[in-house]
């Protein structure tokens, strides 16, 4: 069933934030931060891995995400829907269901035997390629997986995710440079608001959250190594 009538987009990232939270994909720890795939320290997490394991949320976010899709881009604007290796490949397949597409996956490199294929499934020149992923911290590992699909001779104008850290300024700039729009759910703003609202974590977890969020770069930097 393809999507057409849902909450508006505020109300979609305050639902989404409730969601995350509820299934404790949301982690904040700032006495112990966590360690980004950067290196670098974190008061906060995400795991958008564990929706795949609640039918009820999974269902209510993939609706989300495709209508969002449908709302911004146009009901007649993809003819292929490619998830992202990993974590995107089953977020891809059920928005795929939705919107009664192709779907396809990226892989992050060539397998190395075989057709060496990054591109999973029929993808074929002119068609138009929506990405899919969980989420997108700075955008940089979008911008292989799209170049991926350009190299068939498709085009690739957007990405989806479901979560957007939303704190890296030059993030969407980066993607559109690369001729990309960013589409997503919620960001860390709405996550901490709902948080607050909840009062989900203590005081002092959620102001030093806040200050990361304001500042992610110099808080990393006070407290690497």
């Amino acid at each position: 069933m393809i999507p057409s009538s849902y909450p508006p987009k505020d109300e979609i990232a305050r639902l989404t934030a409730r969601m995350l939270l509820e299934i404790k994909a949301v982690h904040f720890n700032a006495e112990t931060p966590f360690t980004l795939a950067s290196g670098l320290p974190s008061p906060t997490y995400i795991d958008c891995r564990k929706l795949i394991s609640y039918p009820r949320i999974r269902s209510t976010l993939m609706d989300f995400l495709s209508v969002t899709v449908l709302r911004e881009a146009g009901f007649e604007a993809f003819d292929n829907i490619a998830g992202g290796e990993t974590a995107g490949i089953p977020f891809a397949a059920m928005v795929a269901e939705r919107l009664a597409l192709p779907m396809t996956y990226v892989r992050k490199k060539p397998k190395g035997y075989g057709r060496n294929a990054r591109i999973e499934g029929v993808m074929t020149e002119g068609q138009r390629v929506l990405l899919v992923e969980d989420l997108t911290t700075d955008g940089g590992s979008k911008l292989s997986f799209v170049d991926a699909i350009r190299e068939t001779g498709a085009s690739c104008g957007y990405t989806a995710v479901l979560f957007y850290y939303g704190i890296f300024p030059d993030t969407e700039a980066k993607l559109a440079a690369h001729g990309v729009k960013l589409l997503h759910l919620c960001t860390w703003w709405d996550v901490l608001a709902e948080a607050r609202a909840q009062g989900a974590f203590d005081a002092g977890t959620l102001a030093e959250v806040e200050a990361f969020l304001k500042a992610p770069r110099d808080w990393q930097e006070a407290r690497k190594g």
